[in-house]
């Protein structure tokens, strides 16, 4: 992950709103702080922008900033 924030594409963001808005359980894979890819099952809780970058919450207690998502419920962040 690089240090700067990368901003995602409005549809993506528009996506992860409606993941927030219907509190289901979805897959979900990011790179870590060191890049390394994870997968978590879990409800997108909020989405929200702070100090410059925009940011998910999930009901693991995580939050990661946009840019570090690779996949969301099979829709994957590079192809947006």
């Amino acid at each position: 992950m690089t240090k700067d924030y990368q901003p995602i594409s409005c549809d993506f963001h528009d996506l992860l709103e409606v993941h927030a808005t219907r509190r289901q359980a979805t897959d979900i894979q990011f790179r870590d702080a060191d890049g390394q890819l994870q997968t978590r099952r879990a409800v997108i809780t909020d989405v929200f922008a702070k100090d410059g970058a925009d940011y998910l919450t999930l009901s693991t207690g995580e939050a990661l900033r946009l840019d570090q998502l690779v996949e969301v419920d099979r829709a994957r962040l590079a192809d947006y």
